[in-house]
């Protein structure tokens, strides 16, 4: 249907982000440094965000564009709420489940201590049940998702699997649900770099592996990854 909706001058743009904020439907992101209009059948054509633009970017101009979506408008918008009190209980309820990010610890002088044993783990919480699906360490993160066994059954875990990754770990057969949904929102809504999937070798694992596969998918990105196998004794299988 031809319509009334807005129209974003790129070269005029310069990323502010006022735009997107002022924007109650969400139909504006900011990608690579310029707004853009991704969700046009968001977009109701109003203009809420012409006047919040600095640079005089974005007009109004009639095409033909999707018609005004504002069932879907709702939905995103109620999504985007549960997602921001998810986030404020993880920030300031429980204790165990605060987010936090680990960084090495220094001496006086500046100098990075090193025990004989250290831990490599830089996130917290790591259960995929109580990760939040929006955190800063997700960022560009090389994302582990480790079946829990595998840190016990395999003895240089930290060093060979947790070190320079965000770490998430679960037991399907023992949490009894399935990991993927959430799995899915992490890796949509951050720029993950790779995922790395460690389980054990026995068959009730597989529900890990598949959860993280189901999830890859349904992200809809092409992301780098891989499954490592641990057996019961302790070393890596080979495929």
């Amino acid at each position: 249907m031809v319509r009334k909706i807005i129209r974003i001058d790129e070269e005029k743009c310069n990323g502010c982000g006022i735009c997107a904020t002022a924007c109650h439907e969400g139909a504006i992101d900011i990608i690579d440094g310029k707004a853009k209009l991704v969700r046009e059948h968001f977009c109701d054509g109003l203009g809420d965000c012409l006047p919040a633009c600095p640079t005089g970017a974005i007009t109004f101009e009639e095409r033909e564009a999707p018609e005004y979506d504002e069932a879907a408008v709702k939905e995103a918008q109620e999504k985007k709420k549960l997602l921001e009190k998810m986030k404020h209980m993880h920030e300031g309820g429980c204790p165990g489940s605060r987010i936090l990010t680990m960084h090495p610890k220094k001496d006086t002088l500046g100098n990075v201590t090193m025990p004989a044993q250290i831990s490599q783990l830089g996130n917290w919480p790591v259960q995929i049940k109580l990760a939040p699906v929006n955190a800063p360490y997700f960022d560009s993160a090389k994302l582990l998702i480790a079946a829990d066994c595998t840190a016990y059954a395999y003895a240089n875990f930290h060093q060979e699997f947790i070190r320079g990754k965000v770490t998430l770990i679960g037991c399907p057969k023992l949490d009894a649900v399935d990991y993927s949904e959430k799995l899915t929102q992490i890796i949509a809504n951050n720029e993950i770099q790779s995922v790395t999937i460690v389980r054990m070798e026995v068959p009730c694992c597989g529900g890990i592996e598949m959860a993280a596969k189901k999830a890859l998918q349904a992200s809809g990105k092409f992301i780098q990854w891989q499954v490592v196998t641990i057996g019961i004794d302790g070393t890596i299988k080979e495929d």
